[in-house]
């Protein structure tokens, strides 16, 4: 069962979120960059007994999946990770929606039905 978020948890979640955040996208942009060079890498040390490029990612994948993982312990969903985007389970009218964070945003701005998805992003005015 998911996590129910006011609108103010949310954002509280957000003070602990943003800094993780900002490093999961500085770590996926670093593995991005080094992608072909790692299909190359993986590819020799199959056999060989390993390499210091291989090596040195499989720190960056590591620390990743831990600061992927202290962002899901908050009860944040994570929607989308080449953007950052977030979700939060809230009630509305009776109904479960998300509220909704993309990285780089402030405090929560928007919110929208479980069906609609990102598209369909409502300002929290209407919340």
């Amino acid at each position: 069962m998911p996590k129910f978020f006011t609108l103010a948890e949310a954002n509280e979640a957000l003070k602990i979120i943003r800094p993780i955040m900002d490093e999961v996208m500085l770590i996926r942009e670093r593995i991005l960059d080094n992608q072909p060079e790692i299909w190359a890498v993986v590819e020799k040390s199959a056999g060989n007994g390993g390499n210091p490029t291989l090596s040195k990612m499989v720190v960056e994948f590591e620390k990743f999946d831990a600061l992927l993982h202290q962002i899901l312990d908050t009860g944040a969903q994570i929607k989308d990770i080449n953007i950052g985007l977030l979700d939060f389970s809230a009630v509305k009218d009776g109904r479960e929606v998300y509220l909704c964070w993309q990285h780089g945003e402030g405090d929560i701005a928007y919110w929208h039905e479980l069906d609609m998805g990102f598209a369909g992003r409502q300002p929290i005015e209407y919340f």
